[in-house]
């Protein structure tokens, strides 16, 4: 048995396709608008947030437990042009619009392993060029740290060992590898800094 389809039949069945498809080009810009426009009103937000409460430091010797929302500070590396507000958690739209601190991981001016995760086609980006000795800078409300970065390296997703707590203060940053990958990327980027001191 032979199917036959009229040209106006197959004309229409591409006019509708071709609709569909601009339909869903129109969805996921928009998409990409309201998720990059999200991320900038917050990281604005809590930046002011942040500037009010570092007019005077708070003195504390130890910082309170964070919970998920709570403002940690802000991470800048200069040399790559990163600076981006950090937040307690790494759940889905906390990552969507900030750095995340690893709940369970040290605070910074604390001794032991403090982790950070960022996506990598956002805040995190910069990191793809990052060298050993970069400066990291991490702005809280109970003072301002300086880490040196010593290592970096690459790790499976199930290589947790990377935020083991240490005797002395570490930075861990967190994101996802290869950088330019399509779709969920399958190893962990990891880099590592020691606390220096503040060079003000």
């Amino acid at each position: 048995m032979r199917l036959v389809v009229s040209k106006q039949s197959l004309r229409l069945a591409l006019r509708w396709v071709q609709r569909v498809l601009f339909a869903g080009a129109v969805a996921m810009l928009a998409w990409c608008g309201f998720v990059l426009g999200d991320a900038w009103v917050f990281q604005k937000q809590v930046r002011g947030q942040l500037e009010r409460q570092f007019v005077a430091p708070i003195s504390l010797k130890t910082p309170p437990p964070a919970v998920c929302g709570d403002l940690i500070g802000r991470i800048e590396i200069t040399r790559l042009g990163l600076s981006a507000m950090v937040i307690e958690g790494t759940d889905q739209k906390t990552l969507r619009r900030s750095v995340g601190h690893i709940p369970g991981t040290a605070l910074p001016g604390q001794s032991g392993n403090i982790g950070f995760s960022g996506h990598r086609d956002t805040f995190f980006r910069p990191l793809r060029n990052i060298r050993r000795n970069d400066v990291i800078t991490v702005t809280t409300p109970f003072g301002e740290y300086c880490y040196r970065v010593v290592s970096t390296g690459i790790v499976s997703p199930r290589d947790v060992a990377v935020l083991d707590p240490g005797k002395t203060e570490i930075l861990t940053l967190v994101t996802c590898y290869p950088f330019y990958f399509v779709g969920s990327a399958p190893d962990r980027f990891i880099v590592r800094a020691e606390r220096i001191e503040n060079s003000s």
